[in-house]
Formats: C-alpha cells, sequence, structure tokens
C-alpha cells in the first residue's frame, strides 16, 4: 500500500464506488457542479462516504492531472461495523473484547494501538467515520502489520458505537484521569470494551456519560500523563491478565 493510492477524475472515482472500492475519504471541489457531479454526490450519500468540500488548491498538491474536482482515497482494508461483528463475536463462543478510540487522530498511536490489540487477542477496534485516524501505509506500518488482520470498525459516532455495545451486554470501561477507581480493580471477565480518548482532551464528555466504569491508571511523576498508545497497552493487558488468571481463552 501506498501513501498515494488514490483515485482522481468524477467518472473515476464513481466506478471506483459501484465496483465495491472502499472509499477512506473523499475530496471534492467546493464549487463542483453538474450531471456527474451530482450522481457522485447521490452514490456519496447513499453509501455513507467520508466526503470533504475543499478549495481546488488542495487537489492540486495532490496531483496535477486532470482530477475533474475528485479525488478519493481508497482505504487500506476492508472497514467493518459492530453491527456485522458482535453477533459473530457470541457465535463463535468467545468472550468480546473491542477497543474503541474516541477522537484520536495520530496515525502512529492508531498504529501502536492496533500492534498491541493484535498481541491481545482483542476483537475489533472501533474508530469514527470523521475526526480520527484511518488505515493508511503510516498506521499499517506502525502497526508491523497487524491493522491488515486486525477487524477496524468504522461508526457515524463513538457515542453510537459505545450505545450499541451496551445494548448487547458489553460492560463499557473508560480510562480517564477522572476517576478515583483504579484500573485493576475492574472486573474484565465479561464481554468489555475499553474506551481511550484523545491525549489532548481525552474522552468526549457525551461518551464518558456513557461508560460504565471510570478508572484510572496512577501516575506518580510530573508529567501527569501517559502517551495514549502506552496507556491502552496498560488497559489491553490488565484485560488479558485477568482474563488469563481466570482460565478464560484470550485470542
Amino acid at each position: 500500500m501506498e501513501k498515494n493510492d488514490y483515485i482522481f477524475g468524477i467518472r473515476a472515482v464513481i466506478e471506483a464506488i459501484e465496483a465495491g472500492k472502499q472509499i477512506d475519504k473523499l475530496l471534492i471541489k467546493k464549487d463542483l457542479h453538474g450531471p456527474l457531479a451530482d450522481e457522485l454526490m447521490a452514490i456519496v450519500r447513499q453509501r455513507r462516504i467520508v466526503a470533504q468540500r475543499v478549495p481546488v488548491e488542495r487537489l492540486n498538491r495532490v496531483t496535477r492531472k486532470n482530477h475533474q474536482g475528485a479525488i478519493a482515497y481508497v482505504a487500506a482494508v476492508n472497514y467493518y461495523t459492530l453491527e456485522q461483528l458482535v453477533p459473530q463475536f457470541y457465535e463463535d463462543g468467545i468472550t468480546p473484547f473491542v477497543v474503541v478510540l474516541d477522537g484520536i487522530t495520530d496515525v502512529r498511536n492508531f498504529g501502536a494501538i492496533a500492534r498491541t490489540a493484535d498481541c491481545c487477542g482483542v476483537g475489533a477496534l472501533v474508530i469514527a467515520e470523521r475526526g480520527a485516524a484511518s488505515v493508511n501505509a503510516d498506521a499499517v506500518k506502525t502497526s508491523a502489520g497487524a491493522l491488515m488482520s486486525l477487524p477496524v470498525c468504522r461508526e457515524r459516532s463513538i457515542a453510537g458505537a459505545v450505545r450499541f455495545l451496551k445494548d448487547n451486554g458489553y460492560q463499557i470501561v473508560a480510562a480517564t484521569e477522572k476517576s478515583d477507581r483504579l484500573y485493576t480493580t475492574g472486573n474484565y471477565d465479561g464481554p468489555v470494551a475499553i474506551v481511550m480518548g484523545a491525549e489532548d482532551v481525552g474522552i468526549s464528555t457525551e461518551v464518558l456519560a456513557l461508560c460504565d466504569t471510570p478508572v484510572a491508571i496512577p501516575m506518580f511523576g510530573r508529567i501527569g500523563s501517559l502517551n495514549v498508545s502506552v496507556a491502552a497497552g496498560v488497559m489491553m493487558y490488565e484485560v488479558v491478565r485477568q482474563r488469563l488468571q481466570a482460565g478464560l481463552d484470550v485470542e
């Protein structure tokens, strides 16, 4: 997979979408109009593709070829939805374990989390359609290739994803410095979703309010915060530790 794995030209983008290629994001010129542009936008709305209206200069920075006002970045992997995977986890007879990433935009953090998640037997990572790091070349490299096999669910909203998991019997555990409860005191033997927030603001207020169990990792130094990929690793391996101690299959 290359960083410049993109398709340009309105008709070419339409044909790629109709052929089943998953689009990571779509850049469309702000003032793009006409019958072909209308056809493209209709498909974008129907398929719920993430599209950004941008100045033509943004498109020209990607390619000087005749892009016609549309450039689509092809997803490096096939994204899933929780509606697809959650029933499968139960059918497979495993104790579900997912990691939800709320607002993490750094692809290297995303890739590092994915690498640890794969080592911990996590069933899926959950990200938002917008405002989140996606599976690109840098993320795949940082993940040591884990993102090529670890399912990634891309949901319309993290709050909606958390509600869906709660409705399906998951305990939602939030890693947050706002909690007085130590992360090791949680019980992670059942279906569990670990929520990790962005380094600058943490878990959003809306998502935090939906979580069942807010827990904190103790801090003793002057900095007062861990890199989110390190914190995620601490949380994931606590789930593994407890499940191994309980004699559960962690794979």
